[in-house]
């Protein structure tokens, strides 16, 4: 089977050829693995492959067995970490469907992320195409009740030279993990602890780009807070110290007695689509959200006047994560007692209901696959 492409509306699509695996993870082990796959540890039987070069743009897109790449040494991303990743889910509706969440918002963060790392951009229905077609080969592997099938799209640099240049050839690929409940008994407060010997990104940094160096540069500071009894570490802003950012992996969210909620700007930090999908749910009940800075001091003092009455952590993996307590070498504070909150655990709830089907979609979230 060949490959060709299309435009439908001006947009490139790729017609992918599906090759399926010769030997297929068996229904009897594939049910093992799906017991308790935890996070990120269990993988599908299939990944999607486009391959792009100077000479001939993106082609030979594929869906094939899952398997490894084969790297020269000296290939770009070994030696110049030109690459980028996205993380998004597919859920399992009560009637036996599928759902996507949003990929379209995925697909354009992956071409942003591109451009910034001056790698060559994925046409947006391209990257939504093979997201589909590993859910359809591989929906088997996604897991009933509140489990579902995480799908890592990622980019990398794979010329052969050792020169400080945009690479000229590329791979994207589409892999999928299915993955439990995130919280087993219901979502537990966190601690985190707040870095102030690290920093996550700078202005005209990579901060809002989802590429790998940015995680790397954080584990650093994770395994700081995990020395201090903490869950996750919390960066402050790179020039004054003082503006809390957002946590190794998720965005963060502040709730007031007021109602209000705040979130801290966009700039070096992700654009998350999980902080997106949150600030929209909130405002659509009338709440007032503000996107503005916001010191560790000031979370400090209205953690202790009362003024601050949850705060919590988000992203693609968890969904939402109240925080329970700060740890800093300043001293510890509570927030809410150290318990979860109803605004955090009301927001998660409509989310959730939203992306397994069981409420309404008024914003056109969702996109069914099966």
């Amino acid at each position: 089977m060949g490959v060709s492409f299309d435009k439908i509306d001006g947009a490139i699509l790729l017609n992918f050829e599906i090759q399926p695996s010769a030997n297929p993870t068996s229904e009897k082990d594939r049910a093992a693995k799906l017991v308790d796959p935890g996070f990120g540890r269990v993988f599908t039987d299939h990944m999607a492959v486009v391959r792009y070069s100077q000479a001939k743009g993106w082609h030979g897109a594929r869906v094939e067995s899952r398997a490894n790449f084969q790297l020269d040494p000296a290939t770009a991303v070994l030696h110049y970490a030109q690459e980028i990743f996205e993380g998004l889910k597919a859920y399992k509706r009560d009637d036996g469907g599928v759902n996507l969440f949003r990929p379209d918002a995925n697909a354009r963060r992956f071409r942003n992320s591109a451009d910034r790392m001056a790698m060559a951009p994925l046409p947006e229905s391209v990257f939504i195409e093979a997201v589909e077609q590993i859910v359809h080969i591989d929906s088997a592997w996604i897991p009933g009740g509140e489990g579902s099938l995480y799908l890592r799209p990622f980019m990398i640099a794979n010329e052969v030279f050792l020169g400080v240049k945009p690479s000229a050839e590329y791979i994207f690929a589409v892999i999928a993990s299915p993955v439990g409940s995130y919280f087993k008994g219901g979502p537990a407060p966190v601690s985190i602890w707040v870095s102030e010997n690290y920093t996550r990104a700078a202005i005209g940094g990579t901060g809002a780009v989802k590429c790998g160096g940015n995680y790397a540069a954080s584990l650093r500071a994770q395994a700081e807070a995990i020395e201090h009894g903490c869950d996750q570490v919390v960066f402050l802003d790179a020039v004054e110290r003082r503006y809390i950012e957002e946590l190794g992996g998720m965005n963060i969210f502040f709730v007031f007695d007021d109602g209000s909620l705040l979130t801290p700007p966009l700039g070096t930090i992700l654009p998350g689509i999980t902080r997106d999908s949150i600030i929209a749910l909130a405002k659509e009940t009338g709440t007032r959200v503000r996107e503005e800075t916001y010191t560790i001091d000031q979370w400090r003092a209205d953690a202790a006047s009362g003024k601050l009455k949850e705060a919590f952590a988000c992203g693609t993996a968890a969904v939402i994560s109240p925080i329970g307590k700060v740890c800093s070498t300043s001293g510890d504070f509570l927030i809410n007692g150290g318990a979860a909150g109803p605004v955090a655990m009301g927001l998660r709830k409509k989310l959730v209901d939203i992306q397994y089907g069981r409420a309404a979609d008024p914003h056109n979230w969702i996109r069914k696959v099966l």
